[in-house]
């Protein structure tokens, strides 16, 4: 899905920055998956996130696709895409994730999950 939103990169004297969000509506957090762990299959309606991979073994399903993105990778997942992300190997996998829009934790849909809870 190459539809990220445009980032601005920035050139520094002692490097550089990417910004992803400018004074939108967002929140940020980072998702860390336990090896062999897996999120449940899900989509939102009110949000769009932007996934950035921190680490090596995560394996991204998005609608039919089935991914295992690299370090430093970029996932863009409008509202109501079906995704699901899950730690492969024996380390734990974290995602930097930007959600866009308003975010709700009741604002999962989940469609699959291994761990017992609610689906719709």
């Amino acid at each position: 899905m190459d539809q990220t939103p445009p980032s601005i990169k920035v050139e520094k004297p002692w490097g550089k920055f990417e910004q992803y969000t400018h004074n939108l509506p967002s929140t940020v957090k980072i998702i860390t998956v336990a090896p062999g762990g897996t999120l449940s299959r899900q989509y939102h309606h009110h949000r769009d996130e932007l996934w950035v991979v921190i680490d090596p073994g995560a394996c991204v399903e998005l609608d039919e696709k089935v991914l295992s993105p690299e370090p430093g990778e970029k996932l863009y997942i409008p509202r109501g895409t079906v995704h699901r992300l899950s730690a492969d190997g024996k380390e734990p996998v974290r995602i930097l994730e930007v959600s866009f829009g308003e975010f709700d934790e009741e604002d999962i849909v989940r469609l699959e999950d291994v761990y017992g809870r609610a689906v719709q």
